[in-house]
């Protein structure tokens, strides 16, 4: 059974839940409503019998004249269908033989036992048969002492209670009527609930038919970026929003990842090439037995070692790039002091600049980043002021309440280009012709996200300023782990 389950599609399992809770909830109604319409048959019925026989008044004696082949005459006790059975509190019954008379039981001699009249008098409605086997519901009341007079005319005064009874066989009847009935409505909401569940169902689940498709469209031909239409905001419209979004999200990353293999493949030929040419020309002197002039062959291991140098350079910025960021899963953040991430770049950058002057305003401010990251973050900054600074040039430093600046006095950046400093592989014309990558501010870029900070690149007149924006405090938190 659970295997055959499991076998079904997601639409046939919502289409059979429905149906089975439907069903359930109709049999539920129509088996409360039956039993509600037979209570209320024989409570008409009990009513007709306590309204049809009096109760003796109190204090009246009545005579009544039984037999064993018939019931107490006299007072309203008229048989019909059935007869009025006297029951006396030794156990003995009048009539005993008749068919129509009550069948009776300890319950009923209990209650002439009671030896109470009255119109208050115990009483008590049970359904029972007759001697002759009909079903009926009897009505059995204690009349307290009466006299009884049998057939050869001795009388007698004893407790007795008399039992009437009326057939049920038209409550039968129509009881087996309305159950006929409430079994064709139930079958035939039933049928129906079957058929609206599967439309319901069917219905339902068109938007998970088109997701499926889009998803096995993908599987099957790898275009990512593909998406479907999205109606209302219930929860497949949301699951149908997430996957126009993962699709779009994974579109955009594979345009980013050929872009940067075009970009990387660009940026890699130009060294490439020109460190081939120096060693072709370097082979070429040894197998023709004609060496280079000393200085001209200084001066391309020279280049090739600058070669060597930029290759290394732009092979470590492509891998820093190519990282996982934050929401694909990066290096835990670490709680780190961004004024000493500052102060290890600033020696570095001196080590670069020596001719250089170096002002430096720093505060204490601890953040969330990944430490390493960070670092070449600061430091790719500063190289950046010291490749523009003119000779003599000053560099100023400041980091204050999670701001960390950098200026410097070089020729600046035109306004048209500032829009895309920080694209991968962009170099601004006047910069060409330097050594670098292009992948220095990318870099800056990325790392300022993933710490959730912001960065920005203007002019300062004279020079341009850098602007680093990181979320922190100026003491490290209490009893914080060092990672998250």
């Amino acid at each position: 059974m659970k295997n055959r389950w499991r076998r079904l599609t997601l639409r046939g399992r919502l289409a059979t839940m429905t149906a089975a809770v439907v069903t359930i909830a109709v049999v539920l109604c129509c088996a409360l409503s039956w039993y509600a319409a037979k209570q209320q048959m024989l409570g008409q019925v009990k009513d007709t019998l306590q309204q049809s026989y009096a109760h003796p008044g109190g204090g009246e004696r009545l005579t009544f004249l039984c037999s064993t082949s018939s019931g107490p005459t006299g007072h309203g006790f008229e048989p019909t269908d059935t007869t009025p059975t006297l029951i006396f509190a030794s156990g003995l019954s009048c009539p005993s033989s008749d068919p129509r008379a009550v069948k009776i039981t300890p319950s009923d001699v209990a209650l002439a036992n009671t030896g109470t009249g009255g119109p208050n008098a115990p009483h008590t409605f049970r359904e029972g048969r007759t001697v002759g086997g009909t079903r009926v519901m009897i009505y059995t009341v204690s009349y307290g002492p009466q006299v009884v007079v049998s057939a050869n005319g001795t009388e007698v005064t004893a407790d007795v209670a008399v039992a009437f009874a009326q057939p049920l066989a038209p409550v039968d009847h129509a009881l087996a009527e309305l159950g006929l009935l409430l079994l064709l409505i139930g079958l035939v909401v039933i049928a129906g609930a079957l058929i609206a569940a599967w439309y319901v169902a069917r219905t339902g689940l068109k938007p998970v038919d088109r997701l499926t498709a889009a998803v096995e469209h993908i599987a099957r031909t790898e275009e990512v970026g593909t998406t479907i239409d999205v109606n209302g905001d219930d929860e497949i419209a949301r699951l149908s929003t997430s996957f126009n979004s993962m699709s779009t999200a994974l579109a955009s990353s594979r345009e980013r990842q050929s872009q940067l293999i075009a970009d990387a493949g660009h940026e890699l030929r130009t060294p490439l090439t020109s460190l081939r040419t120096n060693v072709d020309l370097l082979v070429r002197s040894e197998d023709t037995g004609r060496p280079l002039p000393e200085e001209t062959r200084t001066r391309l291991l020279r280049n090739m070692k600058a070669q060597m140098g930029e290759l290394s350079t732009l092979i470590g910025d492509l891998l820093e790039l190519s990282r996982p960021t934050r929401s694909t899963g990066a290096r835990p953040l670490e709680v780190v002091a961004l004024h000493d991430i500052a102060a290890r770049a600033l020696d570095r950058a001196r080590l670069r600049g020596p001719g250089l002057e170096f002002t430096v305003s720093v505060e204490p401010w601890y953040v969330r980043a990944d430490a390493h990251a960070l670092e070449r973050a600061v430091i790719n900054l500063l190289d950046n002021a010291v490749k523009f600074s003119p000779a003599g040039g000053t560099i100023d430093l400041g980091l204050h309440f999670g701001t960390l600046t950098v200026r410097d006095q070089g020729p600046g950046i035109p306004e048209e280009d500032l829009a895309h400093v920080f694209e991968r592989f962009w170099r601004s014309p006047a910069a060409r012709q330097m050594p670098g990558s292009g992948l220095g501010l990318a870099i800056v870029s990325q790392t300022v996200q993933d710490c959730g900070g912001e960065v920005a690149l203007s002019n300062a007149h004279p020079g341009t300023l850098a602007t680093m924006k990181l979320p922190g405090a100026p003491t490290p938190p209490p009893e914080l782990p060092s990672t998250i």
